[in-house]
């Protein structure tokens, strides 16, 4: 094959943020097409995009380099301290070897260290201390003579041929120099048309519009990929620089095959070996487990420890286990999840919680040979400052360039698309935003969905020139990167420095370090990953638990909660699970009274089957008649029935598709979990093709009829990508048990915790204290003279609320009333707490200052008169003129203030006119037969139009005495979709469909009550 004319040196992806605008993936398909061999993507001050550049080049047989653009430093300061100092051009560096590429990481993270995110400057001095290993690639003749004494022979001047005089001027200038030369094509998007896209962004990053954008933006749309002849043709002129883009492609050995990545060693013991320790500590946790182990177990021990050791992961599990034992000494509730929980050996060392003998776990769905991956497995530990904590010992262990959380690459979607792309047009904020709202985020999808649909709505006409643009800039610029964020909990650790791995980036969190790849990169990469999820059910538990003991005299753990309470599990088949994890959701609520779950392993079915994947396999249904008696159970065929016997004859969960596919199609493990990975690869459709013909052969083999093969093909098709893991639900189920049986039976504990960790699950605080106290808890309102920061039960067991909840106080001033207190008047409150005016007011508004013996508007009256101001004159002892709030308007005062109220429900102070009105409270509906019209109202505290119900909309409303739930069809969702989409109050007529203990109003007619005050309503759950 004869040598190409030109390799293209010089791409740089979205990942160079609003300075490119095509995927790396897109640039390497085109660059395909058009014949390219050899590439180098080199982003600006990064190497954010060459973990998906690398592997869409494996695909398509091309040789991808890696480089980047480092941004250089000024030498002016920056005019004020929170900016980065001005920067001095750009230089390209490509990695020759190893070597370089470890110093390019190394210069990046430099680079990144002193400045805020998204900002990168290098020194030339930083330059020199890491030159080895990398050629150096200049635009600016000025800058090529300083860079000369640094990079010397392997120093290139950068020439580009846009069509553009200004160029071929600053080219001149740069063969003037005698540095040798070399062509690039600068090139931003894979094809003319990204020239658009590559505006609005330039508009972006400059922030400004493109109607004044001017020079800013490039002359031209010559920046897109062209053949390699193309490119020569260009630069027929200039042979050299031509035949040096060949030369340095061929000295540039290193590429991603060549990542030198290894896990940490673990600290053993003289005589020890990892395989040695590993087996011993299972050995002692197992006989604790188990007491004598089973022969059965002892067999799988075996089995996973050989592998293990055949995959030399031995110091993976070392480590993992060595944080869960961290988090034990320092008395952190953690828990391991995931399907790690299908592993014994993770069973055995303490990490998980689950024995998968008990639950016939399949461990190839976590490890295997034949997949050649990396183990995943995640830790919960509690949200917040616990979880934070365990973050900094293995920052603190293993050093601050050992150690990195993965990035999260947050992408466009359409509302920020709409916002973004409507700015850079000019378009009225107010316009762009109302158009935002209207589309949806987390949601379904339908074509009234489209932008175009929604325009007339917002006020925006669709025929218009300017309008045309947004929507094909819409439509290009999604899933593009928007920024890099920080992954929930996933951490890589390395051998020596992991700034050698990957560059390392400071968090917008002190004392975190985020490198450039996301977790997708590192399992592509071989880059293990240990997840450290903070989960608010268990700062809930870990909170509640101690109070248990302190308040009921109770001593509880996860793994000692009394089992199959009948209690625990009546208030589940009721549904009665507001606050409880996993089942609060609507979705749930509506099943729990269908499934009646009597044991646990009912709720590991009960986790598992609310999911995208059992529902779009149309397996819900079948599965919940099938437990009725209404359906008989039945199997695809005879040898699925020991796999499927537990679920009825359904497939519920992965590691049943795992099994299914190595029973009926004779898979091994390894192929059955590349069958999961297949169907859920979003971007490779031969991919899950193949892996498709080769389970129907196997079944082809077995003589599985045509028929059958086709119903297990569509039921592994419709949940391979969405279904959960067993292991994961069991796991999920025992947090689901623990939080319905403390709920049950120390409900008041389980409230101060559930405030104390909020933000956190499904409702708002208002509701979980209007549930609390409709079952018996006496909850207090906030007071100046007994709260403190935080939520807490006082002697009687009534639950206090905390300052916390007051809106605008400082946390700093609340502890000092807690501290202070107690006060004799509000002169007294204001001189001995510092309060700002403002504090003071929303305390006196919020009735906080009752037991100073002052209703709200006589503590507003002081407050004022203390300030001065218009009522400067009025003594603070003199009587308010002011009349005393009503019972509404303390509520509403309550909300605004506060978010919630101890104080009678809003819904009550409209009871009597809605009876007048034949509007039934929540409790009423279960009065009413099946098919009768009625009509019901309330705070709307939920919206969900999730993908899997096809355009229909789920809402639940709650009043004085519960909540209730309402459906509506998609046609009148998209007639009412402003007043269902807004309205805080709502009033909802139509027929009542009650069925198995489970009631919904199918929604025909909607009105928006006459008191709305949205603004002073807790905030609704809208579509998550």
């Amino acid at each position: 094959m004869p040598h190409p004319p030109y390799i293209e040196l010089g791409l740089r992806s979205a990942f160079s943020f609003l300075e490119g605008a095509s995927l790396p993936e897109d640039l390497v398909e085109r660059a395909a097409e058009l014949g390219h061999g050899t590439l180098v993507l080199a982003d600006s001050n990064g190497v954010y995009g060459a973990a998906r550049f690398h592997q869409a080049a494996k695909k398509h047989g091309l040789r991808a380099l890696i480089g980047a653009r480092v941004s250089l430093r000024g030498e002016e300061e920056p005019r004020r301290k929170s900016d980065p100092p001005p920067e001095a051009g750009q230089i390209l560096l490509l990695a020759r070897d190893r070597r370089g590429y470890r110093n390019l990481c190394r210069l990046l993270t430099r680079g990144h260290a002193p400045y805020p995110k998204p900002h990168c400057r290098v020194t030339q001095d930083d330059l020199r201390e890491h030159a080895e290993g990398l050629f150096g690639i200049v635009r600016d003749p000025v800058l090529a003579r300083s860079m000369y004494e640094i990079f010397e022979r392997d120093l290139f001047v950068e020439l580009w041929r846009h069509a553009d005089p200004d160029e071929e001027r600053q080219n001149r200038k740069l063969l003037a120099t005698g540095i040798p030369p070399l062509a690039t094509g600068d090139v931003r998007h894979a094809r003319m048309q990204g020239k658009r896209l590559l505006d609005a962004l330039t508009c972006l990053r400059h922030k400004t519009v493109l109607d004044q954008a001017g020079r800013l933006l490039l002359p031209n749309a010559e920046r897109h990929l062209r053949t390699p002849r193309q490119m020569a043709e260009r630069f027929r002129d200039l042979p050299q620089a031509l035949h040096n883009t060949l030369e340095v492609a061929e000295r540039c050995e290193f590429t991603l095959e060549d990542l030198d990545y290894h896990f940490p060693d673990f600290p053993l013991e003289p005589g020890e070996t990892l395989a040695s320790k590993l087996r011993a500590l299972t050995e002692a946790g197992a006989r604790e487990r188990y007491g004598r182990i089973p022969v059965r177990a002892r067999y799988q021990l075996e089995h996973e420890l050989g592998i293990i050791h055949k995959l030399e992961l031995e110091g993976y599990f070392l480590t993992v286990w060595d944080i869960v034992r961290e988090c034990r000494a320092r008395g952190i509730l953690v828990q391991g999840r995931g399907s790690a929980a299908n592993s014994l050996v993770c069973y055995a060392l303490g990490i998980t919680a689950i024995d998968p003998i008990r639950y016939e776990l399949l461990f190839e769905r976590f490890l295997s040979e034949e997949r050649g991956e990396c183990p995943d497995i995640d830790l919960d530990l509690p949200s917040g400052d616990r979880r934070e904590e365990i973050l900094q010992y293995i920052y603190t262990r293993y050093g601050p360039h050992g150690a990195g959380m993965t990035a999260n690459v947050i992408s466009y979607r359409p509302r920020s698309a709409v916002r973004e792309m409507g700015k850079v047009l000019g378009l009225a904020p107010q316009q762009t935003d109302r158009l935002a709202k209207l589309l949806s985020h987390y949601e379904f999808v339908d074509a009234d969905d489209q932008l175009e649909r929604n325009l007339s709505a917002a006020g925006i006409h669709p025929g218009a020139r300017r309008v045309s643009h947004l929507l094909e800039l819409v439509k290009a610029v999604q899933h593009l990167p928007r920024h890099l964020g920080q992954h929930s909990g996933g951490m890589v650790i390395a051998r020596g420095r992991l700034d050698e791995v990957v560059p390392l980036e400071p968090a917008r969190m002190p004392g975190r370090a985020v490198i450039q790849w996301d977790k997708d990169d590192c399992c592509d990469l071989g880059i293990i990953k240990i997840d450290l999820l903070g989960l608010g059910m268990m700062a809930v538990l870990e909170e509640v638990i101690p109070l248990v003991k302190e308040r009921d005299g109770v001593e509880l753990d996860l793994a000692r909660i009394p089992p199959d309470d009948p209690e625990t599990y009546r208030g589940l088949q009721r549904a009665d699970t507001i606050g409880v994890f996993q089942v609060e959701s609507r979705a749930q609520m509506a099943t729990l009274p269908r499934m009646r779950p009597r044991c646990f392993y009912d709720l590991v079915i009960e986790v598992a089957i609310i999911r995208p994947g059992p529902i779009m396999g149309d397996m819900v249904q079948p599965y919940l008649k099938r437990r009725a008696g209404r359906e008989p159970v039945v199997y695809p065929h005879p040898d699925l029935e020991p796999i499927l016997r537990r679920t009825l004859g359904v497939p519920l969960f992965q590691e049943q598709l795992l099994r299914i596919a190595m029973e009926i199609a004779g898979f091994s493990g390894g192929e059955a979990e590349e069958l999961r990975r297949a169907m859920g690869f979003k971007r490779s459709v031969e991919r899950m093709g193949a892996i498709e013909e080769k389970l129907r052969k196997g079944m082809s083999r077995r003589a599985i009829a045509q028929h059958v093969q086709d119903e297990i093909t569509k039921q592994i098709k419709s949940f391979a990508l969405y279904g959960f893991p067993e292991s994961h639900a069991a796991s999920f189920a025992l947090l689901v048990y623990a939080s319905a049986y403390i709920r049950t039976h120390h409900h008041a504990c389980f409230l101060t915790a559930m405030l104390n960790q909020y933000p956190l699950g499904f409702y708002s605080p208002a509701t979980l204290v209007k549930d609390a106290q409709r079952h018996g808890v006496w909850v207090r309102p906030i007071d100046v003279q007994a709260s403190g920061w935080r939520c807490r039960i006082e002697s009687d067991g009534a639950v206090r609320l905390g300052l916390r909840y007051v809106d605008g106080l400082r946390e700093a001033a609340a502890l000092r009333i807690a501290a202070e207190a107690p006060f004799e008047s509000v002169a007294d409150l204001a001189h001995r707490s510092g309060l700002h005016r403002d504090e003071l007011e929303r305390l006196a508004e919020t009735g906080a200052c009752a037991r100073l013996g002052l209703e709200r508007r006589e503590a507003l009256w002081q407050v004022a008169a203390l300030q001065g101001g218009l009522l400067s004159g009025a003594g603070s002892r003199e009587p308010s003129p002011l009349r005393k709030m009503n019972a509404l308007e303390r509520t509403l005062a309550d909300y605004r203030g506060t978010g919630l109220t101890t104080g009678p429900h809003l819904m009550s102070h409209l009871r009597a006119e809605l009876r007048r009105r034949n509007v039934l409270a929540a409790r009423d509906l279960k009065k009413i037969p099946d098919g009768h019209w009625v009509r019901t109202a309330g705070i709307v505290i939920v919206r969900q139009r999730p993908m899997t119900a096809k355009g229909f909309l789920f809402m639940t409303l709650e009043d004085e005495t519960g909540t209730s739930n309402a459906v509506v069809t998609p046609d009148l969702f998209q007639k009412n979709r402003a007043l269902l989409q807004t309205a805080g109050l709502l009033l909802i007529e139509g027929p009542l469909q009650s069925q198995d203990g489970v009631i919904h109003v199918r929604g025909r007619r909607f009105h928006r009550l006459d008191l709305n005050p949205a603004d002073d309503l807790p905030p609704s759950r809208d579509f998550h």
